[in-house]
């Protein structure tokens, strides 16, 4: 039996078996988790189905963060085919590719506003649509961030403001809903090489960069991702909440780059 055994859980936001969400949702579906999964979208879905066959699923919901109408309805269908939530991975996050190179200064506001609701407001709306389905026996929220919320990094641009308002909605939403049982954490993986990932301009440099240079002279793996999302979800998680979990082989601790790198 795993330490997931009996917990059914939601995994919103894979995009292929690269993405990050997927490698919580194996993890999570080896520890004996029941997996229902969102998509946005028929091409993603076609990735989806036989990913979610493989870890036993056949409940993929077509949702846009963007769209009310399209979150009742898949917390509608959750809640028809299950009754109750335990947990939820929230890893969705979006920002138009032409404005992830440059200067920030040069954000529109357009993206701006898009890239906050997508990244940041849509973790608000969907634990308001779980909240009622955890509410009797307590559940777990969980979302994913990066360094570029807290520290400049090149090209991140309107994505690190995104993420730090995720990482202050993490903190909030703990405090109202830890009366009910409910944890929310999120984790904050180092560079990957992700769908999403590769997007930001400079990718491939950031990512040999913080190889070269973490403690553990490694960026952080699906597998190891998977792990804590399972540790946060499972009852060794317990009184584990408001935090943001780092799995980046240590470089945020870093003031500087390894003496051979210098």
């Amino acid at each position: 039996m795993g330490v997931l055994a009996g917990k059914r859980g939601l995994v919103m936001g894979v995009a292929n078996e690269r993405s990050i969400a997927w490698g919580i949702a194996k993890a999570c579906a080896e520890a004996g988790a029941e997996l229902a999964f969102t998509y946005q979208g028929e091409a993603f879905g076609k990735r989806l189905e036989p990913l979610a066959k493989s870890v036993g699923s056949n409940f993929m919901v077509d949702v846009d963060v963007t769209d009310d109408a399209s979150l009742d309805a898949a917390f509608d269908a959750l809640h028809k085919r299950w009754g109750r939530l335990d947990f939820v991975i929230h890893a969705i996050a979006y920002s138009d590719k032409s404005e992830l190179t440059g200067r920030i200064l040069d954000t529109s506001r357009a993206n701006f506003k898009n890239s906050m609701d997508i990244s940041a407001y849509s973790f608000i709306e969907v634990a308001r649509r779980a909240h009622p389905m955890m509410v009797e026996h307590g559940g777990t929220l969980l979302t994913l961030s990066y360094m570029g919320s807290n520290r400049v990094t090149p090209n991140y641009n309107v994505m690190g403001v995104a993420k730090a308002a995720l990482e202050a909605a993490v903190r909030y939403l703990a405090n109202d809903l830890g009366p009910d049982g409910i944890r929310v954490n999120a984790i904050s993986p180092g560079p990957m090489k992700t769908l999403a990932g590769s997007a930001i301009g400079g990718a491939r440099k950031v990512f040999k960069h913080t190889e070269a240079n973490t403690p553990l002279r490694s960026n952080a793996t699906l597998e190891a991702v998977g792990g804590t999302a399972v540790y946060l979800c499972s009852e060794a998680g317990a009184c584990t909440t408001g935090e943001i979990i780092r799995v980046d082989g240590g470089f945020h601790v870093l003031g500087m780059p390894q003496h051979e790198n210098l």
